[in-house]
This record gives structure tokens, C-alpha cells and sequence, in this order.
């Protein structure tokens, strides 16, 4: 009997990085996300099944994207917390979060550990260990991961803000 597949968490950085280069081959969007071709392959292949990706391709369905993270992921994948670091902002400490939260409510900084971080918060464990690494190197991935992590911890107001942010950076891709 087969077993019953299921996201994990890195799924998400490649759904969003096919967001930003549709139908990329596996070995740019591997060298993109930091790890092997293996592993991206079988990530698209669990994304198909869940039906984010269209059966047999490497297109993200931006609806299934959007619907899955605005009520899914936070349930999915909750966050865990740490105590205080330096590294990268994520969530609403995020600049350009942070200016979409505006300043009605304060927002807690959160951060992805990294040496040689540059903002000082409350630790966020990322949804996978090479976070950090393509976060640096990939503003526009960067910019949408927090996004997604403001959907795993924000409050309802500031996930419904995240949530139109998000949908706005995927309906806007390049096509």
C-alpha cells in the first residue's frame, strides 16, 4: 500500500522560487535554493501531488499557492521560537513588511539566525536550514519567505495584510 504524501517545509521555498522563475529546471533551481537536484525534484513532485504545481509541469497554480499558504501553512508548519539572535529580519521585521504592517501595532523583530546577521531579535526557526544562505543571495525570495512567516505568527490583522502582499508578489511574476 503507498503511503500518503505530504508538503514539507522546503516545498514552500521552491513553490515560491517557481513564483519567481516559472518552469525552471531542476539544476538552476537547486544551485538557487542551495541543495541538491534530488531533492528538488522530489519536492516539485509532492507539490504536483498537492496540486500547487500543474500535473506534469513545473507551473505553480497561483491559486492553490495562495489559498494553501494564507490557511494552511501556519497549521502546517508552526513556527517555533528561540531566544534572541542576530540574524536576518523575517516576518513584520522585514523592511518592507514592516511598512506594510504600518506602525498602528508594534510588531516583535524576528529573525533567522545567521552570523553576521544584521538585525538583533527574537529567533524564528526557518522553514529549512538553508534559508539564510538564499535569503542573502535573493532579495525578491527573501522578501517572500518573511511574508510567509508573517502568515505563521501575525496576528489576524497582519495576516490579512501579509496574505494581499503575498498574492500581489505572485500575481505579479513574469510570465
Amino acid at each position: 500500500m503507498p503511503s500518503q504524501p505530504s508538503l514539507r517545509p522546503f516545498d514552500i521555498a521552491v513553490a515560491l522560487r517557481l513564483v519567481l522563475v516559472p518552469e525552471d529546471r531542476y539544476e538552476p533551481l537547486a544551485i538557487a535554493l542551495a541543495t541538491s537536484t534530488s531533492a528538488v525534484h522530489r519536492s516539485v513532485a509532492r507539490l504536483q501531488h498537492a496540486g500547487i504545481c500543474g500535473s506534469g509541469s513545473r507551473t505553480i497554480v497561483d491559486t492553490s499557492l495562495h489559498e494553501f499558504l494564507v490557511y494552511g501553512a501556519r497549521y502546517a508548519f508552526p513556527a517555533v521560537h528561540g531566544p534572541e539572535r542576530v540574524g536576518l529580519p523575517t516576518a513584520g521585521s522585514h523592511p518592507e513588511l514592516a511598512s506594510v504592517f504600518g506602525t498602528d501595532e508594534p510588531v516583535r523583530t524576528l529573525v533567522w539566525p545567521m552570523e553576521g546577521g544584521t538585525v538583533r531579535g527574537e529567533a524564528l526557526v526557518p522553514l529549512f536550514n538553508g534559508v539564510t544562505k538564499v535569503a542573502a543571495r535573493d532579495a525578491r525570495l527573501h522578501k517572500m519567505l518573511a511574508c510567509v512567516d508573517a502568515l505563521r505568527v501575525g496576528n489576524s490583522r497582519q495576516r490579512g495584510s501579509a496574505g494581499e502582499f503575498l498574492q500581489h508578489m505572485i500575481t505579479a511574476r513574469p510570465q
